[in-house]
Parts: structure tokens; sequence; C-alpha cells
């Protein structure tokens, strides 16, 4: 059985086939070209899903940047990256073309389910998930469900508030978590400290490196992230929190690191079935991740 599975992100679309296990079986990418609007990105989705005809798909699984309802397959809010596309009824769109089933789930929610299905979740039926880039979204599995909330938008880690009256954020507010843990925000902070423009991974070359500056900064950067951290232990006491996004290729180091700080801000009881891991399934997480909701809509899983 095979699924086409795609990634809508603000910059690329990720694309493939994926089949009932998780594994996938053939990938590609293409450019979003988000400001050329909705009509184009729809266009680029049924050319991929054209390409794909052939293989006698059972449905299409599509992750999706922004603010989704995942239950009726429509994008309801989230910043206009590509125009047009807040309002547009996805699932509805492609279901009437295709004669297919098809699901629509934001993007952070899917990778969280792609981990629970085959990735660092899989034996945990409690977990938050966190992507930590431009900036920090959450995905959240309760009772082996992904939890949605009322409006269907749960899991916004990035604006809780770690600094009262501080960075402005495009929500609006200020002080919100992903202004200040967010690999943006990294970026931010070594600029303001060094004047140099740096990229995540040149950053890390630096602390690699033992410079003792750009550690420092890695420090007060940790400190930020462990404080959102803990106040989502203290809320969901969760059994597991995965962490994804391009700062886990640093691997067990920067895991540790992470680990040390933040056993100083939570309670005993807190930590005792507790676990911080790095994500597993990379990029394809969301690929996979909205498969596993296709075969779920479909009574296959």
């Amino acid at each position: 059985m095979i699924v086409i599975a795609i990634d809508i992100g603000g910059t690329m679309i990720k694309y493939g086939l994926v089949n009932q296990n998780g594994k996938i079986l053939e990938k590609n990418e293409m450019e979003t070209e988000a400001s050329l609007g909705i009509e184009k990105l729809l266009s680029k989705i049924y050319k991929i899903i054209d390409g794909y005809l052939e293989y006698l798909p059972i449905g299409i699984a599509i992750s999706g940047t922004g603010q989704i309802d995942g239950i009726n397959g429509k994008v309801i809010g989230g910043n206009e990256i590509i125009p047009g596309w807040i309002g547009t009824s996805l699932v509805e769109i492609l279901e009437k073309k295709y004669n297919l089933p098809t699901v629509l789930e934001n993007d952070v929610n899917c990778m969280a389910l792609g981990e629970k299905w085959i990735g660092a979740g899989k034996d945990s039926k409690n977990f938050l998930a966190l992507t930590i880039g431009t900036g920090i979204g959450g995905g959240i599995i309760l009772n082996d469900e992904l939890f949605r909330g009322e409006g269907y938008i749960a899991g916004e880690f990035g604006h809780i508030q770690v600094e009262k009256g501080g960075r402005e954020c495009l929500c609006g507010k200020k002080g919100c978590f992903e202004r200040y843990a967010s690999t943006t925000a990294l970026i931010d902070f070594v600029r303001e400290k060094t004047g140099e423009n740096l990229s995540g991974k040149e950053i890390f070359n630096r602390i690699l490196n033992k410079e003792k500056l750009y550690i420092d900064i890695l420090d007060s950067w940790i400190d930020y992230l462990t404080d959102g951290l803990s106040t989502l232990i203290y809320i969901f006491n969760p059994r597991v929190i995965i962490i994804g996004g391009g700062i886990t290729k640093q691997g067990d180091w920067l895991l540790e690191k992470i680990k040390l700080n933040l056993d100083k801000k939570i309670g005993v009881n807190y930590k005792k079935e507790l676990k911080i891991k790095f994500a597993t399934l990379g990029n394809d997480a969301g690929m996979i991740g909205a498969t596993y909701l296709l075969l779920k809509k479909i009574d296959l899983i």
C-alpha cells in the first residue's frame, strides 16, 4: 500500500511515497515559491500527485505550515507566508479532484505523530514534541492521541512568555519563548555580542572550536530554552520531551548540556520518569506523521 506524502514549508515542498510501515520509498523536493500565492502552490501539489497516480496510491497525506484544523483539513491561521493559504480547504479540494482520502495537519503535529509511530516517541503514550528553528513549534501527544485543543491550535509553545517586556515577537507580544530559544534567537544573540552574521552551523563550529565567547552565548541560550521546557514540564508532567530541528545534528554533547541545565529547574517528582530526547526522523518526520494520520483515517492503523 502506497501513500502520496507532501510536506509544505515556507521555503521547500518535500514529497514522496511512503508505505504502510512508515518507510519512505521515494522522496524529492521543490521550491515552494511562497510569494507566488495559493494558485501556484496548488499547481505544484497537483503536479506532484499527478506524477504518482500510476502507483495506485490509497490516499494523500499532507503536512503543512501554519495553524491548521486537522479534523476538517483547512488552514485557519498563522503568518501569511503563502498569500491565500489561510482559509484554504485543501482536503476538500483534493478529495473532490482525485477521489482519494486526504488529510492535512500542521507540520509540528505531524512531526510528533511521526516520532510517535516509528521514532523517538514510539514507546510513549504521553510526550511533548518541539521543533527549534526559525521559531519554536509544539505538538502534544496525550494518551496515545494528538491533542489539538478546542480550536485545533494547541501546542503553540513558542509564544509562552519567558521574559516580561522582552523582545518583540511576530505574534504581537513581547518576550516570547521563540524570541529567546529558537535557532533564530541564537543567531541574533551572536550578532548582538560579536557583530557577526553567522549561520547556526557556523556558530556551532565556533563552539566546537572551544571559543569561549560563543560557548557563553550558547549557555545563555540553553538557559532560556530550559526555562521554557521547565514550564511545559510543570504543566504536562510528560514522560518524554522530543526536540527536533537543525540543532539536533549536534548530537549527544548538546543534549547533555540541555539536560544538565534543565535538571536544576524541576522538582524531583517531575524527573522520575522524564526523558529528553532528540528527534530521530529528521526532515522526513512531517511526511511520515501525515501518512500515519491518513492510515488512521482509513482505519488501517
